[in-house]
């Protein structure tokens, strides 16, 4: 018998996705991204919905388990990453993209004691997801394109993303990076 894709809530947070809830389309416009996460905001707003109906990405809200406030969101897709093998060959590993993660800003202002609720929003909830989909289908790792900020990016390695050697990552660059992560730095972990 195949299990549910579901992940436990935890005590202080809870997941569902973007449409498993009417309370959720005001949840969402009442976002707030980073100053220097604003595409993750439109992405959010303006383009999370096409996604889903589409079938090219699942967004994940998470909310705090006793005010119901969005708190932050992730979005999953299917991917591979190419790595540069001899000469022009290459080989393709299966992937999983996670291709936005933002923590609500005014979620984190007005709960100034949730330090680290990206990690933990991570650690609670995507990590878990990903697993239980690498159960059913062939996922090797997980990956991300970051901000090229090295305060980001050293916060993802202390989640476990790692950077490939400077030549591979531009194979990667050059061959699966989407125009929308142009300039981000690509990261990944194995599972």
């Amino acid at each position: 018998m195949i299990e549910e894709l579901s992940i436990e809530d935890t005590v202080l947070l809870s997941i569902e996705q973007m449409f498993d809830s009417p309370e959720n389309l005001d949840l969402i416009a009442a976002f707030e991204a980073s100053e220097k996460g604003k595409g993750l905001e439109y992405y959010l707003k303006e383009a999370a919905e096409s996604d889903e109906r589409k079938g090219f990405a699942r967004t994940y809200l998470v909310k705090d388990s006793v005010t119901r406030e969005l708190a932050g969101y992730f979005t999953l897709r299917t991917g591979l990453i190419t790595i540069q093998a001899a000469g022009d060959k290459f080989n393709a590993l299966p992937a999983a993209e996670l291709s936005n993660f933002a923590v609500n800003t005014q979620y984190k202002k007005r709960h100034p004691e949730t330090e680290g609720l990206g990690k933990y929003m991570f650690r609670s909830f995507v990590m878990p997801l990903v697993r239980k989909m690498a159960k059913y289908i062939g996922i090797y790792s997980l990956y991300i394109y970051a901000l090229p900020e090295e305060r980001l990016i050293d916060h993802y390695k202390t989640m476990g993303f790692s950077r490939l050697p400077p030549k591979q990552e531009k194979f990667v660059q050059r061959h699966v990076k989407p125009k929308y992560d142009e300039g981000c730095v690509f990261m990944y972990q194995v599972l």
